[in-house]
């Protein structure tokens, strides 16, 4: 197994300002927003190229097949950006790369708008792949250094502000398509609220240094990591491309299986997105109350339910609700599992993240292509009955691994 922790040959402390040591409750919650509304804009931006899926794929023509393939393109840019992500986020700080890189995810959404031909929208994806990762890795740095400030835990209110802002960018969609409005000049529009958001914003960034220290011993290319964050990037890897399928086909499963008429094509998106945002806002609290495993097992059920039932009764109603399962059983499991990835007793939290969150992170960039193949062989409804077995399986993993209490 190769080892993708990359960066735990470093061991980096943040150093602050002096200036954020003695702040006010005022300036750390306007940080806090200003952090928020970084996570929201990158939602915002992921969102709106979802919500316009199915128009996007009907202008150029293409088929299921044709669709997956260009897909690839996305996680391809993701892939290989990946490993120099981290090392540029550290080497010229987050709050610089995070202002770069979503402005320039912003610009590449826009020229997703003007592809007229498949080769052009397989490189725009390519592009707003390569930013779209960069992006993410400044902002949840950002998000852990405000975590250091308030000396409490706040992630979970960063991620659900960008499921919060899918919600949005659905909406926005669904206006948009009422509106009969391109997808390009829908997309310059969202480009030019994330150019808003970032000018009010940007100085409010974290600003903090790191100190990097290459550890004397060097790490083998090859590591054989702990099995049980092996079998939880397993579980996230499933919930994940059940994710991932939700974001890139549930448009296109309205349009081409439901038959949904008009804008009400993203009715399935924008039900799914609102169910995900809630679960995510609320689930710091079941969790407390029933515990994570059985939050768990019932939450791969739920998903399995929900894609289940969509397949059997594909008529808008039903798929609307089936839709919400889907985003209720999501909600919570990858959170929960990155909860006990960190406290594994055996490797640091940041090595055990990385393995578990990049096993993961595949099952959401790989997913959606695969789903396209096997959606032009057997079928969409099929496609979504196969990926429909992934809850069940998680349901099961759940109960084998002991770290999951």
């Amino acid at each position: 197994m190769i080892d993708l922790n990359f960066l735990g040959r470093f061991r980096s402390k943040a150093k602050f300002k002096k200036t954020y040591k003695n702040a006010k409750a005022s300036y750390l919650n306007r940080i806090r927003f200003a952090v928020g509304m970084f996570y929201f804009a990158m939602g915002l931006c992921f969102a709106t190229w979802a919500s316009r899926i199915p128009s996007i794929k009907a202008a150029l023509d293409l088929s299921e097949g044709q669709l997956g393939s260009i897909l690839f393109a996305l996680p391809l840019g993701q892939l290989l950006i990946m490993p120099f992500s981290g090392k540029v986020v550290t080497r010229f700080g987050s709050h610089r790369i995070l202002i770069f890189s979503l402005l320039f995810y912003a610009f590449s959404l826009t020229n997703l708008g003007l592809a007229t031909t498949s080769w052009q929208l397989s490189i725009g994806l390519f592009l707003f792949g390569v930013f779209g990762n960069l992006a993410n890795i400044a902002v949840n740095t950002q998000g852990v250094y405000t975590e250091v400030l308030f000396k409490k835990t706040i992630m979970s209110s960063f991620h659900g502000m960008w499921s919060f802002a899918g919600f949005t960018g659905a909406l926005v969609g669904l206006g948009m398509l009422a509106l009969k409005l391109s997808p390009y000049y829908h997309f310059v529009i969202v480009a030019g609220i994330v150019l808003i958001m970032v000018a009010f914003n940007y100085k409010f960034l974290v600003k903090a240094k790191e100190k990097i220290k290459v550890q004397e011993k060097k790490k083998k290319l090859f590591a054989k990591p702990d099995s049980s964050l092996i079998w939880l990037g397993v579980i996230g890897f499933c919930c994940m491309a059940s994710e991932g399928v939700m974001f890139d086909w549930s448009g296109v499963y309205f349009k081409d299986v439901v038959k949904a008429p008009g804008a009400l094509e993203i009715l399935g998106y924008t039900s799914f997105m609102i169910m995900m945002a809630s679960g995510r806002f609320l689930g710091d609290g079941l969790i407390l109350k029933f515990g994570r495993k059985k939050v768990l097992q019932i939450s791969g059920l739920v998903i399995s339910l929900g894609l289940f039932t969509s397949v059997l009764f594909p008529y808008i109603i039903p798929c609307t609700i089936a839709f919400m399962f889907v985003g209720l059983g999501v909600s919570t499991v990858v959170p929960t599992l990155y909860s006990v990835a960190g406290k594994n007793p055996s490797v640091p939290a940041g090595e055990a993240l990385t393995i578990v969150s990049s096993v993961s992170f595949l099952g959401f960039l790989m997913g959606p292509p695969v789903i396209g193949h096997i959606a032009e062989a057997f079928g969409l409804r099929f496609s979504f009955a196969f990926i429909g077995i992934f809850g069940f399986f998680i349901a099961f993993m759940v109960t084998r691994i002991k770290a999951i209490e």
